[in-house]
């Protein structure tokens, strides 16, 4: 009777699930997705995908960093999606060390772009921050693009 009980509850978590999880496909349909975004004038080079979980308001937003080689006297386009459902709205910033150079979101205005270009002055390692508004939980993708002149 005790084994019954485990299938019945195996067979009730796989059809209804606990977490609904999104397949590979669907990860690639929502990445050439937000390539396109970035316009026929730009070059695919590198996606991110982005899922963090939400904090309440005194506790330390968490962040997605990547370290990227960029070069010098190249444009480059980073394409902000925000995946449906996702609560949070993505922000994307540029550091260069521990200087802020660019990023997807003014406070002044509260105004977010979800295409930004940057053109690089200097060859060099950059980070990539990525973090959800308010520290509310969230799921996005940013494509990184070389822009054709």
């Amino acid at each position: 009777m005790n084994k019954f009980y485990i299938y019945i509850s195996i067979l009730f978590l796989g059809v209804f699930g606990i977490n609904r999880e999104i397949s590979a496909q669907d990860i690639q349909d929502e990445i050439h997705k937000c390539a396109i975004n970035a316009g026929e004038d730009a070059t695919y080079l590198k996606d991110f995908v982005v899922k963090l979980q939400g904090v309440s308001p005194h506790m330390r937003q968490p962040v997605y960093r990547q370290s990227l080689a960029l070069r010098k006297n190249v444009t480059y386009r980073f394409s902000i999606c925000n995946m449906d459902g996702s609560e949070g709205e993505a922000i994307l910033r540029v550091y260069d060390g521990a200087n802020l150079i660019l990023s997807s979101y003014y406070p002044d205005t509260d105004k977010t772009y979800n295409l930004i270009n940057f053109s690089c002055q200097k060859s060099g390692i950059y980070t990539i921050m990525i973090n959800f508004k308010e520290g509310k939980p969230g799921e996005a993708i940013s494509v990184l693009s070389y822009v054709n002149k």
